[in-house]
């Protein structure tokens, strides 16, 4: 006979799936469109549904032109129409929002977000809109592996190795103003925890503030800087981060792209809007967004 199952914290969970009808992810894509860019959505979208396994996941672009790069709206009207439901009928009370749209953002952008609440309401489906994806401790993990993998920081602390270029003192890129520089110099003290140096956030569209970060860290004492994206990818604006690092005198790692926890933050933020999944994207000790 099978044993029964025990409770207890080594217990495997019980794996989360969507409800049947669940609405559609929708997730929203911002910059320039481009090939690079949809896989990097593409292999999110996969890790997301490896999450939440049964998950009706869809990609919609904030700049989208066409059928290769469809625009939010567009991917939302679409969705509300296949699901027979939309802002003015009887049916959407009844069944909820056909979709959830997630921005693809890693931190606040007041500008951007208003584009993308416009598009929500220009395609009249009803649907709903989650928060960005930070600030979280797995934006911290994600940032600390871009950083090992640069060779700009050891990729474990519990290791007693060294890694001659590691920096003493790191820049955290972000756009989107204040509100952004404040999210990611949340995320910054997570990082500085793991990485035992100092962190400073920094936003890549104000001109000279990631010289005068670059500085303030050179004063306090550090010698060896690195730049850091706290941002996914499709967001950054082609030759900044090179005219940033440039700026700083210093290397940079890659942003944080397709990061398995970024898939887990998506499904969070998609699980928390419809009280479903209360664990998922939550790191043991962290509570779910």
């Amino acid at each position: 006979m099978p044993r029964p199952r025990q409770p207890g914290r080594h217990r495997r969970p019980e794996p989360v799936v969507a409800p049947e009808g669940a609405p559609a992810l929708v997730l929203a894509l911002p910059g320039v469109p481009s090939a690079q860019h949809r896989c990097l959505a593409e292999e999110l979208v996969s890790i997301t549904r490896s999450e939440l396994p049964g998950l009706d996941a869809r990609i919609g672009w904030v700049d989208g032109e066409d059928e290769e790069f469809p625009s939010l709206e567009s991917v939302l009207t679409r969705t509300a129409s296949e699901r027979g439901t939309g802002a003015d009928t009887e049916a959407e009370a009844d069944q909820g929002p056909p979709a959830v749209v997630v921005p693809l953002l890693a931190g606040p952008d007041a500008a951007l977000m208003r584009r993308v609440r416009q598009a929500v309401l220009n395609s009249g489906s009803g649907a709903e809109l989650t928060d960005v994806l930070g600030p979280h401790p797995l934006l911290a993990e994600a940032v600390h592996v871009r950083l090992s993998e640069a060779g700009l920081a050891r990729a474990d602390r519990a290791r007693l190795f060294t890694v001659a270029t590691a920096a003493d003192g790191i820049i955290l890129a972000t756009i989107g103003g204040e509100d952004a520089v404040q999210v990611a110099g949340i995320t910054g003290m997570l990082l500085a925890a793991r990485l035992a140096v100092p962190v400073l956030a920094a936003p890549l569209d104000e001109e000279g503030a990631v010289g005068r970060i670059a500085e303030q860290l050179t004063a306090s004492g550090s010698q060896q800087l690195a730049l850091a994206p706290c941002m996914i990818g499709p967001e950054v604006p082609e030759g900044l981060l090179a005219a940033a690092a440039e700026e700083a005198g210093c290397q940079a790692a890659e942003p944080l792209g397709a990061y398995p926890g970024l898939g887990k933050l998506i499904a969070s933020a998609y699980g928390a809007k419809l009280g479903i999944g209360a664990g998922l994207g939550s790191p043991q000790g962290a509570p779910a967004r």
